[in-house]
């Protein structure tokens, strides 16, 4: 089901250090009449104390700031903005900082390459509760769950030993609900490929792929790649 667009602007903070992508992210985002950018800050500290006299419903917050990484902001900021989504935005493309963001409450992991409007439909799918991670970064974010199944385990971690999985459905795979095709993309997303990166090992349009990604997940049941990702990497099909 979809569910309907906010009918008031989603108020955002803008965290990082250069005063030039703020005032350029700021020009993007309020092209859009949705979305509101309330203010911006360029540390922890200053992000902390915007936070608690905003109270905006999201926070953008970069991990590359001084004294204080984004990462490691996370608890005063949750605390000063209880309320708040916050997706960290970032050019760190390292699996330890996508998973400590994760483990401190981040909504959502984004890098900078990111296009402008993915980035607005980021935030409406956070507004809305999901969590949302820059395609580049699945594979890490799966390799970070097989760790830590096995670590829990108490087994060792191995990139060859696929996370188990527990489907309420009993023993009967959801992926027999996948044509053939659906599997090769299925594959592709397990990996961490871009919908252009899978279309050029299949040698099919991008927009193709796009479709079968929302076929995909609607036939899982799932709202993101991610957890498609996990499944299919649970299922030893990577």
């Amino acid at each position: 089901m979809t569910l309907p667009e906010p009918t008031l602007p989603i108020r955002i903070l803008v965290v990082d250090d250069h005063t030039l992508f703020r005032r350029g992210l700021t020009a993007l985002l309020s092209r859009d009449p949705q979305l509101q950018v309330v203010g911006d800050a360029a540390d922890a500290g200053q992000a902390q104390r915007r936070a608690q006299e905003l109270q905006p419903d999201v926070v953008l917050l970069d991990n590359h700031l001084p004294g204080v990484n984004g990462v490691d902001a996370l608890p005063a900021l949750r605390e000063a903005a209880p309320r708040a989504r916050v997706l960290m935005l970032t050019v760190s493309e390292d699996g330890d900082d996508l998973a400590a963001a994760l483990r401190g409450g981040a909504c959502g992991y984004l890098l900078k390459t990111i296009e402008g409007d993915e980035l607005a439909s980021s935030i409406r799918r956070a507004m809305r509760g999901d969590s949302v991670v820059s395609p580049e970064m699945t594979g890490k974010l799966v390799a970070a769950f097989r760790g830590a199944d096995a670590r829990s385990a108490g087994e060792p971690v191995s990139a060859d030993r696929p996370a188990p999985l527990l489907l309420a459905d009993g023993p009967v795979s959801p992926l027999a609900l996948l044509s053939p095709r659906e599997l090769d993309i299925l594959r592709g997303i397990a990996r961490g490929d871009s919908n252009k990166e899978i279309a050029r090992e299949l040698a099919i349009a991008e927009t193709t792929v796009k479709i079968h990604v929302q076929h995909i997940l609607r036939k899982l049941g799932m709202s993101s790649r991610v957890q498609a990702a996990v499944l299919a990497s649970g299922h030893g099909l990577s």
